[in-house]
């Protein structure tokens, strides 16, 4: 059997790479990754040798390639912290470009927040990718709609010089709203299967060590999807001042989950309650690593590597493409290259 190259840009950990293997029809052959601590993580997964350990700017010129694949950094793009960013933060998608003259993939596919559909970068890509060739198109896609237990919207934009891009079908489906030949959103409960409710420290499924007061904020709101305004309801002399101002908005900030819902969108601070809807929905303690990992369709044999800090591997978790929803597309992706006849292709043998 052989498979298709495939070149991971902006690979961080190597979510989408995880996706486009377990499909069987994709084998890595080259990737780029500025952060060691995402570079140590994605060669313990995919081997050592191909992966770019530095900034893309960097890389003398891009190998032959079937797909290319990865998402540019998306602060820029991104509500939260759009102002914050240098432009040469928000314009590497042109080294994206410049993989793309150089590898001459027959196909393409960029992962990145919503924003980035309505953004001038996207419009100048969109016209230099048809120059060079590609039918292109971005859609906003929900992971829990693949299976993922977590609603993480994302903008994927597939591009391709055989036709114009084929798409996943939508295989799950809201509760209430799921047809015959679907299934039901994937929960937080079927996420963390098996788990212990007390971590065991193991596999990243560790206890943190949170403070009295912290404790205290925890068990005053006990119940599956209570959060900062019922704590400032029921205890305002521990609730921070900060939210006691703010009467509207942050509506999810230290909330808990649900048990028969999926996860809310896994950010790089998950850890931090003050964050986001990132409260165990029983226990008084944040999700653990494990249980992150398991809303994002990570395997618990994708390695994370033991000695690294909580916070960077937290990062590389709330960067990632969940690891199925890059699957479902790249099964799609396959089935467009094999029934249409191609270019020349990269083969790699199994």
């Amino acid at each position: 059997m052989t498979r298709l190259a495939l070149i991971d840009l902006f690979a961080g950990c190597g979510g989408m790479t995880r996706g486009f293997v377990d499909s069987g029809a994709f084998v890595p052959t080259f990737a780029v990754e500025w952060d060691a601590d995402a570079a140590e993580t994605y060669e313990l997964n995919f081997g050592a040798g191909h992966c770019f350990a530095g900034a893309i700017q960097d890389v003398s010129e891009f190998p032959a390639a079937d797909v290319v694949v990865g998402g540019p950094p998306c602060q820029g793009f991104s509500p939260l912290n759009m102002r914050g960013v240098g432009m040469e933060r928000r314009e590497l998608w042109r080294e994206y470009l410049r993989a793309l003259r150089e590898a001459e993939p027959a196909a393409f596919v960029m992962e990145n927040v919503p924003e980035l559909l309505r953004s001038r970068e996207y419009a100048t890509f969109l016209r230099a990718a048809k120059k060079l060739g590609y039918r292109a198109e971005g859609r906003i896609l929900n992971a829990a709609d693949y299976g993922v237990p977590q609603t993480r919207k994302r903008a994927i934009v597939i591009g391709s010089r055989e036709g114009d891009p084929t798409w996943p079908e939508q295989t799950h489906f809201q509760a209430g709203r799921v047809p015959r030949s679907g299934e039901p959103w994937r929960t937080f409960r079927d996420a963390v299967e098996g788990l212990p409710l007390k971590p065991d420290e193991h596999n990243w499924h560790r206890s943190r060590n949170p403070r009295p007061m912290s404790l205290e904020r925890y068990r005053t709101i006990p119940k599956e999807g209570e959060g900062r305004f019922d704590l400032a309801a029921r205890r305002p002399d521990i609730t921070p001042a900060c939210w006691l101002r703010k009467k509207t908005g942050s509506t999810d900030v230290f909330g808990r989950l649900w048990w028969g819902r999926p996860a809310f969108t896994i950010r790089t601070e998950f850890y931090k309650p003050e964050k986001g809807r990132y409260l165990h929905p029983s226990e008084h303690r944040p999700i653990t690593v494990r249980e992150a990992a398991r809303c994002m369709s990570f395997s618990d044999d994708f390695v994370f590597p033991e000695h690294q800090p909580m916070t960077a591997v937290a990062k590389q978790m709330g960067n990632a493409v969940p690891p199925l929803l890059a699957r479902r597309v790249a099964e799609a992706l396959a089935a467009h290259l094999g029934v249409v006849p191609t270019r020349k292709r990269v083969a790699v043998a199994a």
